[in-house]
């Protein structure tokens, strides 16, 4: 179990890091041809909405402020089942392409709806409440010159405040280490999934997903994978959202993308057949598989194993290897009570927020399991309350 946990969050990493390293040192240098036309082909910015008018007037003007051509970006908005003014909002701009339906049937039903209307041969998937930074449209398309990449993820940022909560420094410290990995994934052969707040795809390679599916985002950009396509990862190509309200709210979202995780699990066995999928089969198992099923499990069942393990072998007071790793068992999760305290009392403090945060987000995974194992995780959702 201790190997399973360690290997998840720590031992892949490492791993990946030495064979990028080994790649590098082996990789011949190649001569960039400068000369070359830029590749600027046009795009489609496609954003779902439901009920965000609080954040139209930022998501349009950050749109437009986007250092590429307007005149090769088609602006198309999807906002099925909003009722709160956002498809009146958006139709103040002239430029946007709105289109709406009252019923309610999840993201990616509009996603797959609203695809019929992409015209353009990339198409970038962004939400209504992530900035996008400036360059963001045209570094993605240079990912895209190269023929083997099917689907660009760009990096999501965490906004830093001072005073942040346990949710705030939690989630802003796991996107950057997350990003180092994508990047070294990237490197070594594709990234595994994109975010759905920033990713783009070719769109010919795009297929109508199952309308019950909860990670949209994930099942299309490995389903473009497992065509013989390229994830690549571009990190100047970011979108920044404010963190959630606190960790109950930052529950809810873990537990529906754990509940998603073994959804997508179960519908894409190809991805773990290695004789097909080669490298990539070993990084989803590593960097995804582990982390929605025996990672969390194995963590929380841990502390009952090793003190059993003590107290039969009568180790309390005995300097051993058990007894060693319990005692920093009880501080990890003392720091994490400690967290969790301090959250509640606005006091602020980034040494117990990180562990709170990580206890709580594997606590999600164990929810989101029990959740879609009952069938009680819907496609649709109650949006987590963000800060500020």
């Amino acid at each position: 179990m201790l190997i399973t946990v360690l290997y998840t969050y720590a031992g892949y990493r490492i791993i990946l890091y030495a064979v990028v390293l080994i790649k590098r040192l082996l990789k011949t240098k190649t001569k960039n041809d400068m000369s070359a036309t830029p590749f600027e082909p046009e795009v489609c910015l496609f954003v779902t909405a439901y009920n965000e008018s609080d954040y139209v007037s930022r998501k349009v003007a950050n749109s437009f402020a986007l250092d590429y051509d307007r005149e090769k970006i088609e602006y198309l908005w999807v906002t099925d089942g909003s009722d709160d003014g956002t498809p009146d909002l958006l139709k103040k701009y002239p430029a946007l392409k709105i289109h709406h339906q009252p019923q309610r049937r999840g993201k990616i039903d509009a996603m797959n709806r609203g695809m019929q209307f992409v015209k353009a041969p990339v198409v970038i998937f962004s939400d209504s409440n992530a900035m996008l930074s400036p360059q963001t449209i045209r570094v993605i398309v240079e990912r895209f010159a190269n023929p083997e990449v099917g689907c660009v993820a760009g990096e999501k940022r965490i906004v830093e405040r001072k005073a942040e909560n346990a949710s705030a420094a939690g989630e802003g410290l796991y996107w950057k280490t997350e990003s180092k990995v994508k990047k070294l994934e990237a490197e070594f052969n594709s990234t595994v999934g994109g975010v759905g707040e920033l990713f783009a795809i070719r769109t010919a390679l795009f297929n109508a997903v199952e309308k019950d599916t909860i990670l949209d985002d994930f099942i299309i950009s490995l389903r473009i994978a497992l065509q013989g396509y390229k994830i690549d990862y571009a990190p100047d190509a970011y979108a920044e959202e404010v963190a959630s309200l606190n960790v109950r709210e930052e529950l809810k979202r873990k537990t529906r993308i754990a509940a998603g995780g073994i959804q997508a699990i179960s519908r894409l066995p190809q991805l773990l057949n290695p004789f097909k999928q080669g490298a990539l089969s070993w990084q989803y198992f590593s960097h995804k598989v582990l982390r929605w099923t025996l990672a969390p499990l194995f963590l929380f069942l841990l502390l009952p194993v090793n003190i059993y393990i003590v107290a039969a072998g009568d180790l309390w007071f005995q300097p051993s290897v058990y007894s060693i790793a319990l005692g920093l068992q009880w501080v990890c999760y003392a720091l994490a009570l400690a967290g969790g305290i301090f959250e509640n009392r606005k006091i602020r403090s980034k040494l117990f927020f990180a562990p709170f945060y990580f206890v709580a987000i594997n606590y999600a995974s164990l929810r989101g399991i029990f959740r879609y194992c009952r069938g009680k995780q819907n496609v649709t959702w109650e949006k987590s309350k963000r800060a500020g």
